[in-house]
């Protein structure tokens, strides 16, 4: 196992998911992915759990706040992006159309983070670390591989994240377009069809797995549903998109190829 130690600016380097059911979520996911939930007590009452593959983070999670369940939140997993200076980033991003929803802030000595919206209404989260890197393991199987934006106005994304983060623009044969920061490929960007029904824009994150369609049956056995796939993505590989029991959507991929290896292992 490649074990990240450190994530270049620019990069998702997190992810957590908030839910309604924090006890289903640690079931739903130690089932799904062999993960092991660490959950620890936070200053002035609740707890967030980092879950680990083999002891190493993978992912976090966090139950709903009251007042989001309230009104109708829905479960989700946002992806946050690394940086060394999310102040600046904040800035930059409230300067290019977007949304500060949560202000940069510690989270006591593990790092600074900061919620923000995109200008076409997805969200997504900076995380500057300290003690707390990210992810220690990715692009591997059963961790996060890919972030992917969806939104019906891909002209104002390109035009937002080029310029709060400058990523470069890459499109692959088929005309997906992806960001890159000039070594690395970071992310991707597809346009919200119609056919979908009421998506609303997103991140939507993707996890590597060995065996799409035998992890797809065993989100239906554990509660979960199957919104799309599985089927072939092209040349790329093999997707389905799944949601677990509370709600929240994600991804499940197997590439043709390797996947990218891990950065600053």
């Amino acid at each position: 196992m490649k074990i990240v130690s450190k994530y270049p600016d620019g990069m998702f380097s997190w992810i957590d998911l908030g839910t309604t059911d924090l006890e289903a979520a640690h079931a739903f996911y130690s089932a799904l992915f062999g993960w092991t939930p660490d959950n620890q007590p936070l200053p002035g009452g609740g707890s967030y759990t980092n879950f680990r593959l083999d002891g190493y983070t993978v992912a976090g999670a966090a139950e709903m706040l009251p007042e989001m369940k309230a009104n109708g939140v829905p479960p989700a997993w946002t992806s946050y992006i690394s940086h060394s200076d999310i102040d600046a980033v904040a800035a930059r991003a409230a300067e290019a159309g977007g949304t500060v929803f949560f202000e940069p802030m510690d989270v006591m000595e593990y790092g600074r983070m900061a919620i923000l919206g995109d200008p076409t209404g997805a969200s997504f989260g900076l995380w500057q670390p300290k003690a707390h890197i990210g992810a220690q393991v990715v692009n591997q199987p059963n961790s996060f591989v890919w972030n992917e934006l969806q939104t019906n106005d891909p002209a104002a994304a390109r035009a937002f994240y080029g310029k709060v983060f400058g990523w470069d623009e890459r499109m692959d044969p088929s005309g997906y377009l992806m960001w890159a920061d000039g070594e690395h490929v970071l992310c991707g960007c597809m346009t919200i069809d119609a056919s979908w029904g009421d998506v609303p824009p997103n991140w939507l994150v993707y996890f590597l797995v060995d065996d799409v369609d035998a992890m797809a049956a065993r989100v239906i056995e554990l509660g979960g549903v199957v919104h799309h796939g599985p089927s072939d993505a092209g040349e790329m590989g093999r997707l389905a998109v799944v949601g677990d029991p509370q709600g929240a959507v994600f991804a499940l991929i197997r590439f043709n190829g390797p996947a990218d290896e891990p950065p600053g292992y």
